[in-house]
Formats: structure tokens, sequence, C-alpha cells
């Protein structure tokens, strides 16, 4: 049942690779608690309401966070809605839990100045891995791309005659991303490197690829570490590359829309959150250059600047 559940996941309603493992993971770990560790004799039609919130409560007695736990609830809702569709059960057991409540932290971001410096020396075009880094780096940082999307690219999805990148997101979405010059021929020293270095790669190839051919989540993470690694973002990781995009464009003059096609955000709400960041920067810059702004406005703690986005934002991620 629940490898049928994950394949109306992937196959039906086009979710992530992340998406199916995450739910699978969490269909699988309630099946093995349930029965004690039997999950043979996993009986849906058996679970009753009482039983998912006990196993909720328990994890989060356990440690799990709160945004697990939404997770996790999410997941058991998803997996009953399908069997209930199917008419395998009754009712769905999770449909009336509530979620449970997250906060809204503004995102890491590494500011302008230090990511140019990090970009600034392009690496030596022999070292084929250090190269790799530099482009993996360039490429989230100049398209706001997740990690999923940058390992799903290939040779096809660059055109070269409009200095375009095609990148397909999530649910196969595809938008298409502009390629600065600068970039577009770093893409073409890599790809020549890569053709002479790893000459035996799958066709379309992988456009960041190892000797094996596409990389793992561990090799683009790694790149953006190395990178990154005198910044002084307390996170290094590709999605803080994203948030990176998304603030700079903002900061320099980007429309709100522009920016949420760019990141492929199907609603505006979830693309909100980086005016809060944009406007967080611009009020500590305020306080601590304007004469005015010094003495009698230092204890702003509790004015309100901007209040946080009503709507909850979407459910996909940023």
């Amino acid at each position: 049942m629940i490898a049928a559940f994950l394949q109306y996941l992937a196959l039906e309603l086009n979710r992530s690779p992340l998406t199916v493992e995450a739910y699978g993971h969490d269909t699988r770990q309630f099946a093995l608690w349930i029965t004690n560790g039997h999950p043979v004799d996993f009986d849906p039609g058996s679970v009753t309401v009482a039983d998912v919130r006990a196993w909720l409560t328990q994890l989060a007695a356990g440690g799990d966070t709160p945004r697990t736990i939404r997770r996790k609830t999410q997941s058991l809702r998803a997996f009953f809605l399908f069997l209930r569709k199917r008419g395998v059960i009754p009712t769905n057991p999770a449909a009336d839990l509530k979620l449970a409540k997250i906060g809204k932290p503004l995102p890491n971001f590494v500011r302008e100045e230090e990511l140019e410096k990090a970009l600034a020396i392009p690496p030596a075009e022999e070292d084929i891995y250090q190269m790799r880094d530099y482009l993996v780096v360039d490429l989230l940082y100049s398209t706001g791309m997740r990690r999923a999307e940058i390992l799903a690219l290939t040779d096809d999805d660059v055109d070269r005659s409009s200095c375009q990148l095609r990148i397909t997101g999530k649910r196969r979405k595809q938008r298409m991303m502009p390629l600065p010059v600068p970039l577009l021929n770093h893409i073409t020293a890599w790809q020549a490197l890569r053709d002479k270095t790893w000459p035996d790669l799958p066709v379309p190839r992988p456009l960041i690829a190892g000797p094996r051919g596409q990389v793992t989540y561990s090799a683009i993470a790694g790149a953006v570490r190395r990178l990154l690694g005198d910044t002084s973002c307390p996170k290094r990781t590709p999605h803080v590359l994203r948030h990176s995009f998304a603030t700079a464009m903002l900061n320099d003059g980007a429309d709100l829309n522009t920016v949420r096609e760019m990141l492929g955000h199907t609603s505006l709400a979830t693309t909100q959150i980086y005016t809060h960041l944009s406007f967080a920067q611009l009020r500590d810059n305020y306080l601590g250059a304007h004469p005015r702004a010094r003495e009698p406005l230092n204890d702003i703690g509790s004015f309100d600047f901007g209040s946080e986005e009503d709507e909850e934002r979407n459910k996909e991620e940023n």
C-alpha cells in the first residue's frame, strides 16, 4: 500500500523525489510504530484519530521539531486520503488533525559583497573539481535554483543562442532564466574540460557531472560549503544561495512578481518573506546611519515596521 502511495505521488501528482522520499519515510515509520515493529501486519483500516495523535505526541516528546511534526502529519493525511479515494478505508483518521504551528524566521543569506568576493577569482581551468565547485555556486547564486533543480540540468537545457537556461522545478514545471555572458562562457569552458576528462558520460550529459555521471546532493552541498567558507553567514547551504539571489534581486530594485517567476513559486505569499528580509536590512542600515535615528529612535523594539504575511506560506520549499 505504501509503495502504491509513493508511486501515486511521483507519477500522478508529480511530487519531487525529495517529497516522495520524505512521505515514504514518514508512513513507514508510522506503520512500524503502530505494529510494534511488524509492518507486515499494518492495517490502515484499524487506525484511529487517537492512534495518529498518540504517535505525533510521542514524536514531539522525543524531541522532533514542530516543522517535522507538521510534515509527518501531512504525510499521513495524504496517505490515508489516497487510501480513502481508492475505497480501501472509509475515513481519513488524519484529516481533522491540526498542523503544528511553526515560526517564520527570516532566512539566512550571504551578503552581496561577500559573494562577489568569493566569486571574484575563477579557478584554474585545469582543476576540474575546483571548476565544478565554482560553477555550482555561480549557477545557484545567479539563478536562484534549488539543489534538486541544478542536479536535473543537462546540456540540452543550455540555450546558447538566446543566453537562457531551462530549469525544471517542482511538479516538472519549467521556467527560463537568463544567463549572464560570463556565466555562459564558464559553462562552455566547464563542458569542454568535463568531456575531455570524462568522455563516456551518458547522453544527454548532466551539466554538473562527475566521473559516473550525475553527482549527488552532498556534492552540491560540499561545493557551497567550500566556496563560502570565509563568509559571515552562519549557514552555508545551496538553499542559502537561493535566499541570497532573491534578496539581492529585491534590494537592487526587482519587483516581487519577477522574483516569484524566477524562483518558480506558485504563490506570491511564498516570495513575500524576502520583502521582510529586505526591509529588516533597510531598517538596520537606517538605524546605524541616519543621525535622527541614533538617539530618539534607538529604543525601537516595540515599533511595528511591518507585520508578517497574514496568509500561511505555500507548503512548497522557498
